[in-house]
């Protein structure tokens, strides 16, 4: 007799950061289009002064993690985040959305107490 339901395990820290399936597709074949090597390199996630809301997401590919990055693997992706962001960033996950008006990658953020209309500038 089969299991009725499976837990999935995480494969970061419930407080890290989350990445969706969708997303690490997205995040693949981008990094192959840019040419960063998965062995050294990998997507950089942080949170910047300005915005609508007085803070913005930054999200850009880096060809290694810094000295005090947290690092998050998933397979074959690393994740890195910079201290000072991750204050802002902890427990939220990176998903990708394609609609007929959008698409691109969306931060979905318990720390967010308020959001802009662009989904790129956020308060804390």
């Amino acid at each position: 007799m089969e299991e009725a339901t499976k837990t999935a395990t995480p494969t970061a820290p419930a407080k890290g950061v989350q990445v969706t399936e969708k997303a690490l597709a997205k995040i693949r074949s981008a990094m192959v289009k840019e040419g960063i090597s998965p062995e050294q390199g990998g997507l950089r996630l942080g949170v910047q002064g300005g915005g609508c809301s007085g803070l913005s997401y930054n999200i850009r590919f880096d060809t290694q993690p810094r000295e005090r990055d947290r690092i998050f693997q998933y397979g074959d992706v690393r994740v890195f985040v910079d201290p000072k962001s991750f204050i802002y960033l902890h427990g939220m996950t990176l998903d990708y959305q394609e609609t007929l008006m959008q698409q691109g990658f969306v931060f979905v953020n318990p720390n967010s107490t308020k959001s802009c209309g662009c989904g790129t500038s956020f308060s804390a």
